[in-house]
């Protein structure tokens, strides 16, 4: 999604040039019926794209003030690392200063690489302001255990990376979705908005994952670890390009999705065994919210 971040893809600009269709030449529909649909639409996309973000949230962070406080952090490193790669990216484009098609299209995938190791250098950071934060905390309390494990931490600022970056992918589509105009009217996939959701989706879980495996790789010094986050982050930020073929992007990223969400399970402790328990509710001490920092 940092494609759409930067600059404005083909599919936003025809979906966008469909609104204004809809207000210039007439066919804005108005009626009780169509604003029920947008309205449905739009409701359907925000519940598919962070409905489960929001289960996560309420779940295991909201109960606890230091978990959303980390959370919070992790969503403003993340806008940090945007706002740098946003003025990089504007830079280069002014610098660039071409109407050229294949230029415009190289600057983009320059800044989508800019984004996407920026994020991750932010993450580093983020991780390291952490493990300093935690012996602080440490210290303060006066306890032998730090406050929140290294495993917490990993996933709530996974979770405030992913909120953050699928909040600025979706945030101008939904307010697309509400209308006027029809997407499709320039022989476009009618399921722009959907498929749009769904690839929030992946990539809000992908950040929780990606972050768990980059904060045990750095706890463990495993650098290849580090580079194979990195290396699927940008692959996945690649597929983006694959639009309006969303076939060929959304299946690869759910497949990317689920391989990094199995080895973030078993990175964070995880077995067969206790999600057999869990699934069967008889391991409460699996879940998060009722783990002890370790």
């Amino acid at each position: 999604r940092e494609d759409e971040a930067l600059a404005p893809g083909p599919a936003r600009q025809r979906a966008a040039a469909a609104a204004g269709f809809g207000r210039a030449g007439g066919v804005s529909r108005s009626g009780p019926s169509s604003s029920a649909m947008t309205a449905a639409v739009f409701t359907g996309c925000i519940f598919i794209a962070f409905g489960p973000a929001l289960a996560l949230c309420v779940g295991t962070i909201a109960a606890e003030p230091l978990r959303l406080l980390f959370l919070i952090a992790g969503g403003f490193f993340w806008l940090v690392s945007l706002l740098l790669s946003s003025l990089v990216w504007f830079i280069a484009v002014q610098i660039g200063g071409s109407n050229n098609a294949s230029v415009k299209k190289n600057l983009l995938i320059f800044g989508v690489v800019l984004s996407v190791l920026l994020q991750e250098v932010f993450r580093f950071a983020y991780y390291k302001l952490l493990k300093k934060a935690n012996k602080g905390l440490m210290t303060i309390s006066q306890e032998e255990t730090m406050p929140i494990s290294v495993r917490q931490l990993s996933y709530v600022s996974g979770l405030g990376f992913g909120i953050m970056s699928g909040v600025f992918s979706l945030v101008n589509i939904l307010t697309d979705s509400l209308g006027p105009g029809t997407v499709g009217i320039y022989g476009d996939s009618p399921q722009y908005f959907l498929s749009s959701a769904f690839m929030t989706l992946a990539i809000v879980l992908l950040h929780i994952f990606w972050g768990i495996v980059f904060f045990d790789a750095c706890e463990k010094k495993k650098w290849w670890a580090l580079a194979l986050v990195i290396l699927s982050h940008l692959l996945v930020s690649g597929l983006t390009f694959l639009n309006p073929q969303y076939e060929g992007n959304l299946v690869p990223s759910y497949i990317i999705m689920m391989l990094m969400g199995t080895w973030a399970f078993f990175t964070a402790g995880g077995s067969l065994r206790n999600l057999k328990l869990c699934l069967m509710c008889r391991d409460k001490d699996f879940l998060l919210a009722n783990q002890r920092p370790r």
